[in-house]
């Protein structure tokens, strides 16, 4: 009788323990573009934003291609490291399944996309936000299938959120000059648009359960290497400068408004436009050697857009700035990080583990 009864109890424990593992591990949902794309692009047969060609993820894991549009490490990664949340894998990953999300959660971030569908047309493939929160919904659906309605109610709530795009709405859409959108707004007009669509996606969002979310700010993209190399003197595009700028106010009332709306909302903007301008403009007081060109380039042959095996790589890719045309390198995503973990006010749980950068034989580029 003794024996049944510590059956049943020890049966019992196990099932609470399953069951809490369930909703009690607080992971990381992911809405991005290419700065927090982690692999979504490789399962898009014919997109040309794909970062799936060497030198990319050099100094991430075993130093072959995986997605990240950037050496090492994204932002979200950082961040994900240093407050203790688990990596959350791509949903476009075939091995992708119930269980592995309700551990670390799921990226939906795709390289090309933005807040709005229109954005990037010209890279054929990538997944707008408005996609992305489609897929949301449908992983949704697979948990619920799993756990139930109450657990998956309570999983999803007590979750993290990021929203990090907006850049790819700008430079690869409104400042293009090529499409409706840059002859039917103006500067002022084109920013509330995106306001007002973020708004949407993002009342949308917290309707799913999105409790505790974060919106990344957008940096000085009008210097960023495409942009400059773009100019007749190397110098940063100071319009889509004031763009980002405007991007930033517009969003960080967005979401002061929106946490104050919402039903038990934290919503919170971070804005890291300060401290990555300074960087650019004062690279070695933060131990950089180079904030104008990439250290993945053709050399000459420029803009090369996107780095390539027959790329020559800086000498020492933590003294870089941006690692190809488009994307910082993974030292600057640790600065970003940081900058924005001060911004939400976070307390990092560990110290994010730097990837161990190797020597490059190429020619300092």
């Amino acid at each position: 009788m003794k024996l049944a009864v510590t059956l049943m109890i020890l049966i019992a424990t196990l099932l609470g323990v399953a069951i809490d593992g369930y909703h009690c591990k607080v992971v990381q949902f992911i809405f991005g573009d290419s700065l927090s794309d982690t692999g979504n692009n490789r399962y898009l047969s014919r997109s040309l934003a794909n970062a799936n060609l060497p030198w990319y993820g050099i100094d991430f894991g075993n130093g072959l291609p995986n997605g990240r549009f950037t050496n090492g490490r994204t932002v979200a990664d950082i961040i994900g490291d240093m407050t203790g949340t688990p990596r959350a894998p791509a949903f476009m990953d075939p091995s992708l399944t119930e269980d592995i999300i309700l551990e670390n959660g799921v990226n939906y971030a795709s390289g090309g996309a933005g807040i709005l569908n229109e954005t990037g047309g010209y890279f054929i493939q990538r997944l707008p936000l408005y996609k992305q929160i489609e897929l949301f919904q449908g992983t949704q659906e697979l948990i619920r299938s799993k756990i139930g309605n109450q657990e998956t109610e309570k999983f999803f709530q007590e979750a993290r959120y990021v929203v990090a795009l907006g850049s790819n709405d700008f430079i690869n859409n409104y400042l293009t000059g090529v499409n409706g959108d840059s002859w039917n707004y103006n500067d002022r007009s084109f920013v509330n648009y995106l306001m007002e669509t973020l708004e949407t996606q993002l009342k949308i969002l917290h309707k799913l359960g999105a409790r505790q979310l974060m919106v990344f700010g957008l940096g000085p993209m009008g210097c960023i290497p495409l942009q400059r190399v773009l100019t007749t003197d190397g110098s940063c595009q100071e319009k889509t400068n004031k763009l980002a700028i405007s991007f930033n106010q517009a969003a960080s009332k967005l979401l002061d408004n929106l946490s104050t709306k919402l039903v038990n909302a934290s919503f919170k903007f971070g804005d890291a436009y300060d401290v990555v301008n300074d960087v650019i403009t004062n690279p070695q007081k933060y131990g950089f050697s180079n904030s104008d060109s990439p250290c993945c380039t053709l050399g000459r042959i420029r803009p090369s857009l996107t780095c390539l095996p027959v790329s020559s790589l800086c000498k020492d890719r933590s003294k870089y700035v941006f690692w190809d045309e488009y994307h910082p390198s993974d030292s600057a995503n640790e600065l970003i990080a940081n900058e924005l973990i001060k911004k939400f006010g976070f307390l990092p749980d560990a110290p994010s583990p730097a990837p161990a950068f190797g020597p490059s034989s190429e020619t300092d580029g």
